[in-house]
C-alpha cells in the first residue's frame, strides 16, 4: 500500500511540477480593430500532455486548458470564464531572491492534497491560483483583492488579466521579502494606460519590469515578438485571427534574426537540420490560447478563446465559446479518458520535427518536414486545415455578436463540425 501511495504522488507531481518558458502579450481594446481586448499565452512546459476544461467553479463557470493528470482540476494554465473574466501567466524569475531553477524554468506546483504522511499543504503556485482566480473573480478589482487577501501563496509571475468592462493588465506578482505566511506582492502595469503601454499592448516572457533586470529571463522571446507588433503598433493592427494564427508559429529568432524559413529545402526527401533554441515556438511549447474580450456592454458568455491544445507546429486553432453546459469538441477534451486526441496527434507529428535519438535532440528541428519549397511540410499542410477552422469559426462568431447572445445550438453544430472536420483532414494528411 505504501509503495501504491508514493507511486501515485510521484505520477501527480511529475505531471504539476514542470518548466515552464512563456511568451504572452496583451492588448488594450481601445486599440484593437473591433474594440475587444486580448490576451495570449504561449505556454512553454515539459508536460506536453494537456486538453480543454470546462468547469462549474465557486462562483464562475469557466473554461481552461489543463494536464492531463489534473482533470480535478488544481491548477490551471490559461482561461475565461462566465463572466468574461480572463488569466494567463508566465514565470518571472526576477521578482524574489534567488532560488534554485528547475530545468530551463521554475516549477509549476499546483495546490496539492493534504500529504497524510507530513499533514504539510504545498503553497498555491501559478496554476492554482489561476485555478480559484478563475472560480471567484469577475473583475480587475476583484483579482486584485484576491491578491490582497490570498495567503499560502507562492509569487514569481506575470499574471495577465482582461474583463468585460475592458480592464488590461499585467500583475508583477512576488513574495513579500521575509514573510513565512506566503502573502504576496504585486505590481500592476495597465495597458489601457498610454504612459505605460504607448501602442495599446505589453508584452511579458519570463521576467518582470518591477523585479532585478540583471536576471532577466526570456529575452530573446521578448525581442521576436517585439519586432512582430512594433510595426502593428504604428497603425493599431491588432487582429485575434492574425495573432493565434501568426504568433506562435514566429520562426524568425529575436536575437540572432535567423529565419528558419530561409532554410526552406525543395521537398522534405532529406532531413535539413538548424539550431532551434529560444525562438516564440519551442520544443516545449504544449498549447497556445489567445483570449478575446469582450466590448463593454457585450453578453461576457461571447468571450472567446482561440485555442492550440497542442504544439502550434502541428496542431490547428479552435474558436471556444463557454456554454451553461460545457460543451466542447471532443478533440479538444478527455471524454475518452485518454487526453486531448489533437493534443496527440500532434505530438506524434512532431516526433517528425524531432527525429534526432541522441545528444541535444531537442535544440535541433528538421525544416524539411516542417516548411519547403513543395509544400510538403507539417505546418504547410495544417494551416487549410486551421483557415477551414477558422472561416466557419468566424461565421458562428458573426452571428452570436450580432443576436448580441449565445446560440448554444449553433455552438454545439460548430463543435460537431469541428470534430468530424479536422478528424478527416489529419486521416487524409495524415493517416490518424
Amino acid at each position: 500500500m505504501r509503495r501504491y501511495y508514493f507511486s501515485f504522488w510521484l505520477l501527480f507531481l511529475l505531471n504539476n511540477i514542470v518548466a515552464v518558458a512563456c511568451t504572452s502579450l496583451i492588448v488594450s481594446g481601445k486599440y484593437t480593430n473591433d474594440g475587444r481586448s486580448l490576451l495570449l499565452k504561449n505556454r512553454d512546459t515539459y508536460n506536453l500532455y494537456n486538453h480543454v476544461l470546462t468547469v462549474k467553479g465557486e462562483r464562475f463557470q469557466y473554461v481552461a486548458i489543463v494536464a492531463d493528470g489534473d482533470s480535478l482540476p488544481y491548477a490551471v494554465w490559461s482561461g475565461h470564464n462566465e463572466a468574461g473574466f480572463a488569466i494567463i501567466n508566465t514565470a518571472a524569475y526576477n521578482l524574489n531572491e534567488r532560488r534554485p531553477e528547475r530545468g530551463h524554468g521554475a516549477d509549476e506546483t499546483a495546490l496539492l492534497p493534504q500529504d497524510a504522511t507530513s499533514k504539510r499543504r504545498y503553497r498555491l503556485n501559478d496554476g492554482a491560483i489561476m485555478r480559484r482566480a478563475l472560480e471567484i473573480c469577475g473583475s480587475l478589482e476583484d483579482f486584485e483583492h484576491f491578491l490582497d487577501t490570498l495567503t499560502n501563496a507562492e509569487g514569481d509571475s506575470n499574471f495577465g488579466v482582461i474583463d468585460a468592462h475592458g480592464g488590461a493588465a499585467y500583475y508583477e506578482v512576488g513574495n513579500r521579502a521575509g514573510d513565512t505566511r506566503g502573502l504576496l506582492k504585486w505590481e500592476k502595469f495597465d495597458a489601457n494606460d498610454k504612459r505605460v503601454a504607448p501602442y495599446g499592448y505589453i508584452i511579458r516572457t519570463n521576467h518582470g519590469f518591477s523585479g532585478d533586470r540583471e536576471r532577466d529571463k526570456g529575452v530573446e522571446r521578448y525581442l521576436a515578438i517585439s519586432d512582430y507588433m512594433l510595426p502593428r503598433g504604428f497603425t493599431y493592427q491588432y487582429d485575434a485571427r492574425e495573432f493565434i494564427t501568426q504568433i506562435p508559429r514566429i520562426l524568425r529568432h529575436g536575437l540572432t534574426h535567423v529565419d528558419l524559413r530561409d532554410y526552406a529545402p525543395d521537398d522534405d526527401s532529406q532531413a535539413v537540420f538548424q539550431a532551434f533554441r529560444d525562438f516564440i515556438p519551442r520544443y516545449q511549447t504544449s498549447c497556445t490560447m489567445l483570449i478575446q474580450g469582450v466590448k463593454k456592454g457585450e453578453e461576457p458568455r461571447l468571450t472567446v478563446s482561440w485555442t492550440i491544445v497542442g504544439s502550434p507546429l502541428t496542431t490547428v486553432a479552435v474558436p471556444l465559446l463557454l456554454t451553461p453546459e460545457g460543451d466542447l469538441p471532443e478533440l479538444l477534451d478527455r471524454r475518452d479518458g485518454n487526453g486531448s486526441k489533437l493534443n496527440h496527434w500532434g505530438l506524434e507529428l512532431k516526433k517528425k520535427l524531432f527525429p534526432l535519438t541522441r545528444g541535444s535532440v531537442t535544440d535541433y528541428i528538421n525544416v524539411a518536414a516542417l516548411y519547403n519549397k513543395a509544400g510538403t511540410g507539417i505546418l504547410q499542410k495544417i494551416l487549410p486545415v486551421e483557415k477551414s477552422v477558422l472561416d466557419r469559426g468566424e461565421e458562428l462568431l458573426q452571428r452570436v455578436r450580432t443576436s448580441g447572445k449565445l446560440d448554444v445550438k449553433d455552438v454545439k453544430a460548430y463543435y460537431r463540425w469541428v470534430d468530424d472536420e479536422v478528424y478527416r483532414q489529419y486521416h487524409v494528411l495524415f493517416g490518424f
